[in-house]
């Protein structure tokens, strides 16, 4: 038996580590943040962001910014779309983690919630028929149904699990059966839609992309995702004790069915403002809390901050090769962000089924 003092250090050097970790990931994070702003749209490269930027922050400097068109690349384009991808990694990324350690299961994302299938169909309505909230704002009326029909599909999915005391076996259950249900509602709209132009449309949203970002966005995820993640952070402790197993929390005074509530709720808010705005962006909220556990472990403490920071890195990685692989064509970033995630998680199912038959 080792004695408190041993304990004690071993756990201190284990919790070093993890920040390391997170220093690490952090530094990644600012490496690919510049290639992501050297490469983009038009003719800016970096150090005309650069100037950009701090000619705004730092009119005093006389800095040049260069020209109107340059100018116009960098604030309208290259920046919020930035700006959004990083907001949509952390949130979605912290999300994902939330949701897989209060459900005890790796395998849970938003897809598994029915989440992401919520908003699809709310956005196929507005798009295909013109119909839902904001229609006065033709611009929003997209944000506003995927929003809204994603709040929605959780509602469904809770209120299904409350008839078994609202178990992780329950929502999840629940949760494939209302992304079957939503899934089936989109294609059957497309099936219907006398418009091929609506469809196509309908087809590009669901493969994510940042390709329309704005200020406007940027400014009405920040809050949700920002709020969110501090309340899960607030939350580290509890999403661990019940990682242990239910009984263990309910001993250790966890009210586990409270904890799963407002864990839904944060995760809801959190991925309905972002694919309101973006899409749907798949395996985001699956990988990368995956990536985290491998470098700092089960400690809900370290795993959120640092699946946020691989989901932001995960996202400005698929949506700067989305802006180059194909020359003057902008891929959908959905499609980016499944190709690399499919291979690594393939690895880590063959790595984990090695492990088990050592």
């Amino acid at each position: 038996m080792r004695s408190s003092t041993e304990l004690k250090e071993l756990y201190q050097k284990s919790k070093k580590r993890k920040f390391l970790a997170l220093f690490f990931i952090f530094l990644i994070f600012l490496i690919v943040l510049v290639i992501s702003l050297h490469f983009g749209a038009g003719e800016p490269r970096l150090d005309d962001v650069i100037n950009v930027v701090l000619s705004r922050l730092f009119p005093f400097l006389n800095i040049n910014p260069g020209s109107e068109i340059i100018q116009g690349i960098v604030l309208n384009i290259r920046l919020p779309r930035i700006a959004l991808a990083i907001i949509a990694g952390l949130g979605l990324a912290a999300a994902g983690a939330t949701m897989q350690g209060v459900l005890r299961n790796p395998l849970v994302s938003s897809y598994t919630l029915g989440i992401s299938a919520g908003a699809s169909f709310g956005a196929s309505i507005a798009i295909i028929f013109q119909l839902g909230l904001l229609v006065e704002y033709p611009r929003y009326i997209t944000v506003g149904n995927a929003f809204l029909f994603s709040m929605l599909s959780m509602l469904i999915v809770y209120g299904i699990a409350c008839f078994r005391g609202i178990s992780s076996e329950a929502m999840i259950l629940a949760g494939v059966a209302v992304n079957y249900l939503f899934s089936a509602l989109v294609s059957f709209m497309q099936y219907v839609s006398p418009e091929s132009e609506a469809v196509r449309s309908v087809v590009f949203w669901l493969l994510g992309s940042f390709i329309n970002s704005t200020w406007t966005s940027v400014l009405f995820v920040i809050p949700f995702v920002g709020i969110t993640i501090i309340l899960m952070m607030r939350q580290s402790w509890d999403l661990n004790a019940i990682s242990l197993g239910e009984e263990t929390a309910i001993s250790l005074g966890v009210n586990s069915k409270r904890i799963t509530t407002t864990s839904m709720v944060l995760v809801t808010l959190a991925t309905a403002s972002i694919v309101s705005f973006t899409g749907i962006l798949g395996f985001v909220s699956l990988v990368s809390p995956h990536f985290a556990r491998m470098l700092v472990g089960n400690d809900h403490r370290f795993v959120l901050p640092c699946s946020a920071l691989m989901g932001s890195c995960l996202l400005l990685c698929s949506d700067t090769l989305a802006r180059l692989l194909l020359h003057n064509s902008d891929i959908p970033v959905g499609i980016i962000t499944s190709l690399l995630g499919v291979p690594f998680f393939i690895y880590l199912i063959l790595t984990k089924r090695r492990r088990n038959w050592k």
